[in-house]
């Protein structure tokens, strides 16, 4: 074992160009469909792979009549392939930012509560400090962003923090935390203020989908008041229209404060305390715990870190 790592070490290592065609055949399924897409021929793209089979004494495919089908081997090498190709895009496209006196690229994920939150305070900072840079913002699902986290398909994730440790490969720190609310229109007749739990439950209420750590919490909160979950529930994963239909029906949720902070303040919704359940929802930054972060990624750290 040692002198193989010793000699792959010495011995100039894996060609960069071989990985991303191994990263190519992966994504498109065929070597024909990689030889397409990096408009060169099919048999330059098996002897590619063949040399680098041969270089990692190890069969990275099995070949089908349909296609090629990763071994073990395949798999444990694709994440890296694919991260490889990624610096490498991203290095040419930071070339060209810089050559335009900016800064990037970055691509941000999260969820929508965390991003609504912590993004537009970070934002602002960043503008001050970083004039141009170029950013890429995706909302997505916790389990989501955790694989775009692992992949390098982006560099940080805006998430619920402090309810379970965070996957394998992936730290994360808190930034900032949030009182929970109940939220209803300003018009609806049966919300009151410092209403308790248990008389709240029979209304009809919109939640998210289960699975995420927003909706654990929730969860959590029912279940220590020793309270089913509402059974009149409709099922929404998207902020803006959850909010869109608060405001129009006579449905209540639990969300964090701040979130709903502009539609209080112009009086198109409310948001009371539930006298028997404080709770708060803390919310951070999750990184893949192996990767250097870019100088942006670094700055927006720093900006996340003072938006209390």
């Amino acid at each position: 074992m040692t002198t193989s790592t010793t000699s792959l070490s010495n011995g100039g290592g894996l060609d960069p160009r071989a990985l991303i065609t191994f990263a190519n055949v992966c994504e498109a399924g065929t070597l024909s469909g990689a030889a397409r897409q990096m408009n060169v021929s099919q048999p330059s793209i098996s002897l590619t792979i063949g040399q680098l089979e041969k270089r990692l004494g190890v069969t990275l495919f099995e070949r089908t009549a349909s296609g090629v089908v990763l071994t073990t081997e395949g798999h444990a090498l694709r994440g890296r392939a694919d991260a490889l190709k990624k610096l490498i895009a991203d290095a040419r496209r930071a070339v060209d930012l810089a050559r335009n006196n900016m800064t990037g690229p970055l691509r941000i994920g999260g969820t929508p509560g965390a991003l609504v939150t912590l993004l537009p305070h970070a934002l602002a900072r960043m503008e001050k400090s970083h004039p141009t840079f170029e950013l890429t913002v995706l909302e997505r699902t916790e389990a989501e962003l955790t694989e775009m986290l692992r992949k390098g398909e982006i560099e940080l994730a805006l998430v619920t923090t402090q309810i379970e440790p965070p996957p394998a490969g992936i730290s994360e720190f808190t930034v900032a935390s949030d009182p929970f609310a109940l939220v209803a229109s300003a018009q609806n007749p049966f919300v009151l203020e410092n209403a308790s739990l248990a008389d709240l439950v029979d209304l009809p209420w919109i939640l998210p989908h289960a699975g995420g750590g927003f909706r654990r919490q929730i969860d959590a909160l029912f279940l220590a008041n020793e309270i089913p979950t509402p059974a009149n529930v409709l099922r929404c994963d998207s902020l803006l229209t959850t909010k869109a239909i608060l405001s129009r029906t006579d449905r209540v949720t639990i969300l964090p404060k701040r979130i709903v902070r502009p539609e209080v303040a112009m009086g198109e919704l409310k948001a009371v305390d539930i006298a028997d359940s404080t709770f708060t929802r803390h919310i951070g930054v999750r990184v893949a715990a192996d990767s250097a972060l870019s100088p942006l990624a670094e700055s927006f750290v720093e900006a996340f870190s003072a938006t209390e």
